[in-house]
């Protein structure tokens, strides 16, 4: 049994997959954006996550852009069975790599077919609308526009299952109100945990929370707390973590990215960590303390 089996599994719809996946966006250059260093390295990268067992990849056509999903194409088609890929809408690169809202129905379109074309798919198992009303972070603002528009796509078989990116409580609500949702992916770790409350609610629905940049993203976790755990148990504080992530709810779902099949194992290994009350409780203090 390898260290994601141990995280156990959760539904995505009809889907189901092992609660450790892997986020593609460093598979692409600084900031999502051109290609690589190292193509090749992507490559093993993939194909290694995938011989470990994890079965849930989340990307955007977005990163590159295109060309993180030409590389999983690459890597990867034929398709294993099980394998869950997981895009986003709602959004596209302007010619400076900067990131440019992309909410009208033909954007949502153009962007659906992009993702089937270049990841080399003829339905999308589960498509996010990222929420761009501000790119930068969390606004208030109906999404009924853009999210009636990709619930369209899904009736017309392009779609099988709808989630919501950077979405406030107020939204996630919204949109249950126009499509089944199957996942919430937001900012959250265990230093930012502004969604703790959304995150038992979807729990109590069996909705999955997918956190992004759960290991702080561009300004990576530091703690001592993390660190005295880690040293308790030999482990990482990245490992740490993941690991609380994986405590904390049983609907989260983790996605943690990396281009080096030496962190993509340090980061599986964190799925067989076993926190004490006494390591979540302090770690849960972190927030606290800012």
């Amino acid at each position: 049994m390898t260290a994601p089996h141990l995280a156990g599994t959760h539904p995505l719809g009809k889907l189901t997959v092992h609660r450790l996946g892997y986020g593609a966006m460093q598979l692409a250059g600084p900031n999502a954006f051109g290609p690589p260093k190292d193509r090749k390295a992507a490559i093993a990268v993939l194909r290694e996550a995938v011989e470990q067992g994890i079965d849930h990849i989340d990307t955007s056509d977005a990163y590159g852009p295109h060309i993180t999903n030409e590389i999983i194409r690459e890597a990867l088609h034929p398709y294993r069975e099980g394998l869950v890929i997981v895009t986003k809408v709602g959004g596209v690169r302007g010619p400076a790599g900067e990131w440019v809202p992309a909410f009208s129905a033909a954007d949502i379109e153009s962007q659906v077919h992009e993702n089937l074309k270049n990841l080399g798919l003829e339905v999308l198992d589960v498509v996010n609308l990222r929420v761009m009303i501000d790119p930068f972070g969390l606004a208030e603002g109906s999404i009924e526009a853009p999210l009636s528009a990709l619930a369209e796509l899904q009736r017309r078989g392009l779609v099988r299952h709808i989630g919501l990116s950077n979405a406030t409580a107020a939204q996630v609500a919204e949109g249950r109100t126009l499509a089944e949702i199957v996942c919430v992916q937001n900012l959250y770790n265990v230093a930012h945990r502004h969604d703790d409350a959304l995150i038992d609610e979807l729990a109590r629905a069996g909705i999955a929370y997918v956190p992004f940049f759960p290991l702080g993203g561009f300004s990576p976790l530091k703690s001592r707390a993390l660190d005295e755990v880690a040293a308790r148990h030999g482990a990482t504080p990245t490992q740490v973590a993941l690991a609380w992530l994986l405590k904390r709810a049983p609907n989260i779902l983790l996605i943690p990215g990396t281009s080096s099949i030496a962190h993509l194992r340090e980061n599986i290994a964190s799925a067989a960590l076993p926190l004490s009350a006494e390591d979540m409780e302090v770690l849960n203090r972190i927030a606290a303390q800012g």
